[in-house]
């Protein structure tokens, strides 16, 4: 038996649905009538069209509405390239998190170099079959390249060519503290939270997977590539057509972007206000984007807009427009010439001050067996924190509990009907035998394509879990990793709880809530009263719980391609498992190369003369753990009261709001689209004294999402997405040619002009003073 047929066994005897082009009047999603191209059966029943009609309408004009089950899809060429792919993408993705500036492995390069790569395997291997032990075999060319492979390499390399995030606590124990974690241990532990991660996408995924309403905005933007790709195979003169546009906006931003990134940087930050009053300290403060306010601030570096204005619903961008604004342009003036804060230091700063303005010496809290040093404490005073930093940690705290309440307010009705199409499977299991899976309790054209493929069993998922349980219940118990093991029980179960919730709003609006924070809160509470508390537990389980949501979302989205690419999910589930196989022990690989070449660099006995291996993200965790672990919740409440009440808000606001949206179900206003979990978490993520971006954003998500959408559906429908991954794709090709060429060996700078000014590349030149 051949491997793709193992993972593609037709599990019905309906024909495949063939359908041809037409053009069909249909009333968009905004009332308005327009024509649109679908797709639908010569010979189809009105039963048949309303399978599509089913499908949100996005959805209808994206993805490919017919399936050929024969194409190939677990290949030789399919391991061979998801190998090549993976190596250098695990290992530059945790290098980066390192350095200073770095180039990202793009997404995107994987998924055309590998379609390219896969076509020229498809010439030059030699059509045989190789027979292994046990009578299996497999042909080493089975026929031309197809789509679906690429889609499967680039799913793979979704998984594997990443980071890690255990790596943060593994670098910081033996940089900061001198203790390193046996290879072994490091990478079990790596695997179990990437694979725990997975384990929770079963959670979710019976309800955000089939259910046609749940979009994947950054899944349909991949979708489109690939069809794309796949019309130019076929000769299409549409995709040939969108091929060339791909590629010319590839080109043409990664041209572009020399100028913001390296030659022209003046570029990136408009500030208008400073070329009126270049030396006005005020003007300069209220105008600058690099540690000013932002006011009437513009970009044109792609790096400060990305290709979210082109995935994320209009809504969503109202609303992060809405917060920033609140954030940047009313909180920050009042906490800076007003009566907001007492505490006039570290304006825009996340670092931890003493009441002079100075930085705390964190390293000298600490005793030599790790406890806090009650008399060197006293000595230099309570640390403070500056205004936006106060008001990023309140209002990160009311997003985490607002999105659980969000989705069960505003989330039960469709989350219930989910529910109860899952029931109605596992019953038709019990009573009949049925092979009757969930997938098959929604009668749209998708889920009855992917009705021809065995499903992904529970138990899988279930054997996945205990296996990365036990293993992290081996690792705590036996106290080698600087955690108490109950912790370890406890980050898994609230990583449980907030699978769904979180992974729900991503699904409808492109939206990740960063949970990072509230997890390190919620260690420092759990340990607050134990005599040693070993600073690294924070991020080890910051890594544990928040990987059980990140790894989840990521595995969720892959599996929601390939529901839109018609793969088997076997093909897809192993594919994203054999990912992590091989990208976790190359990200361990990445880590003691770093450490052992940088080390001196790192922990700051040196500094380095290209002033990249900094470690400065390692910085910043450390200075969390002595803040949340060593010194403890109960102290930073005592000086900043209003903090706990984020929490109260983030429980209240949804349900007004739930409220009004009850008592005005028809309102104008939309009550049910003011998502105070995207509000919160916006708020919350004003970091680094970078205000430019916001502004730009919003007007080219207006141009996009709301005029292109509405009033030039048929353009937006063909090139939106497909010019977002080419923009994004061209951003980091220019970063990582910047890179080889002017940061890899010896530094060569820019020199200094007037569009690249020494002191300021705004000409905010009070503010540099």
């Amino acid at each position: 038996m051949s491997v793709s047929k193992l993972f593609s066994r037709n599990r019905s005897s309906d024909k495949n649905i063939t359908v041809i082009e037409t053009e069909k009047e249909v009333l968009s999603d905004d009332g308005v009538r327009e024509k649109q191209e679908d797709t639908e059966s010569s010979n189809s029943s009105e039963l048949e069209d309303a399978d599509v009609l089913e499908l949100p309408r996005i959805v209808r004009e994206i993805v490919p509405l017919e399936d050929d089950s024969t194409l190939p899809v677990l290949t030789f060429r399919y391991f061979v390239l998801a190998v090549i792919f993976i190596i250098p993408g695990a290992f530059i993705s945790t290098m980066n998190s390192y350095r200073t500036t770095s180039a990202a492995y793009s997404i995107f390069f994987v998924q055309i170099a590998s379609h390219w790569s896969g076509k020229w395997l498809a010439k030059v291997l030699p059509k045989k079959e190789i027979r292994v032990f046990g009578g299996f075999k497999f042909n080493l060319n089975p026929g031309p390249w197809s789509i679906k492979e690429t889609a499967l390499v680039t799913i793979t390399a979704s998984s594997g060519a990443t980071g890690n995030q255990g790596t943060t606590p593994l670098s910081l124990a033996e940089i900061y503290y001198g203790e390193k974690v046996h290879p072994a241990i490091a990478i079990f532990y790596m695997w179990a939270i990437v694979f725990v991660g997975y384990s929770y996408a079963a959670i979710a995924r019976n309800f955000l997977i089939y259910d046609p309403q749940f979009v994947w905005p950054q899944a349909l933007m991949q979708t489109t590539l690939f069809q794309t790709q796949s019309k130019s195979d076929a000769d299409s003169k549409l995709g040939s057509k969108q091929m060339k546009v791909f590629f010319i906006a590839l080109i043409g931003m990664a041209i572009w972007e020399f100028f913001p990134e390296y030659i022209f940087p003046m570029v990136s930050s408009l500030a208008f206000l400073c070329w009126v009053a270049p030396k006005n300290q005020t003007a300069n403060f209220v105008g600058s984007g690099l540690g000013g306010m932002g006011f009437l601030n513009f970009t044109l570096d792609w790096s400060n807009i990305t290709s979210a204005i082109m995935l994320s619903p209009y809504w969503i961008q109202v609303i992060q427009f809405i917060a920033f604004v609140i954030g940047a342009w009313v909180l920050i003036p009042a906490a800076k010439w007003g009566n907001l804060t007492e505490f006039k230091y570290g304006l825009m700063s996340n670092s931890l001050f003493m009441g002079n303005g100075t930085l705390y010496p964190t390293n000298q809290l600490l005793t030599p067996d790790l406890r806090l040093n009650e008399t060197v404490y006293a000595e230099l005073g309570s640390v403070h924190i500056g205004a936006q930093q106060a008001w990023n940690m309140f209002f990160d705290y009311a997003s985490y509990i607002s999105g659980i309440i969000w989705v069960v307010l505003f989330g039960y009705g469709t989350m219930g009907n989910s529910f109860k199409k899952l029931v109605a499977s596992f019953k038709a299991r019990k009573t009949n035998d049925s092979t009757l899976s969930i997938n098959e309790q929604y009668t749209d054209r998708l889920n009855k394509l992917q009705a021809k493929y065995q499903e992904v069993p529970q138990l899988w998922y279930i054997v996945l879990f205990l296996a990365s349980f036990i293993t992290l219940l081996v690792i705590f118990a036996t106290g080698k990793l600087f955690m108490p093991w109950w912790a370890m029980v406890i980050g898994i179960a609230f990583g449980a709880v907030i699978v769904t919730p979180l992974a729900w709003l991503y699904a409808l609006s492109n939206f990740q809530l960063a949970i990072g924070t509230f997890n390190e809160l919620l260690y420092g509470y759990m340990i607050q009263n134990r005599a040693s508390r070993h600073p690294v537990g924070a991020t080890v389980y910051g890594a544990i719980a928040g990987d059980a949501w990140y790894r989840a979302q990521y595995i969720l989205q892959d599996q929601k391609i390939g529901h839109y690419m018609h793969l088997p999910p076997k093909a897809v589930f192993f594919s994203q498992i054999f990912g992590e196989l091989i990208g976790v022990p190359i990200n361990y690989a990445a880590l003691r190369w770093v450490l052992n070449t940088k080390m001196d660099f790192l922990n700051g006995n040196k500094v380095d003369p290209l002033h990249q291996w900094t470690g400065q993200s390692i910085r910043s965790y450390n200075t969390n753990a002595v803040q949340y672990v060593i010194l403890g919740p109960k102290r930073l409440f005592e000086n900043y009261k209003i903090l706990p009440y984020g929490f109260v808000l983030g429980v209240v606001a949804p349900i007004i709001l739930y409220g009004l949206h009850r008592l005005f179900p028809n309102s104008r206003l939309k009550f049910r689209l003011w998502n105070t979990t995207v509000f919160f978490s916006t708020m919350s993520g004003f970091y680094g004294n970078i205000s430019t971006g916001y502004l730009s954003s919003f007007i080219g998500g207006t141009v996009t999402m709301f005029w292109a959408y509405r009033y030039k559906h048929e353009l937006w429908k063909r090139y939106n997405y497909l010019l977002a991954a080419a923009f994004d794709t061209g951003y980091n090709l220019t970063v990582l040619l910047i890179f080889i060429i002017f940061s890899s060996g010896k530094v060569i700078n820019m020199p200094n002009w007037w569009g690249n000014n020494a002191d300021s590349i705004e000409r905010c030149f009070a503010t540099a003073d």
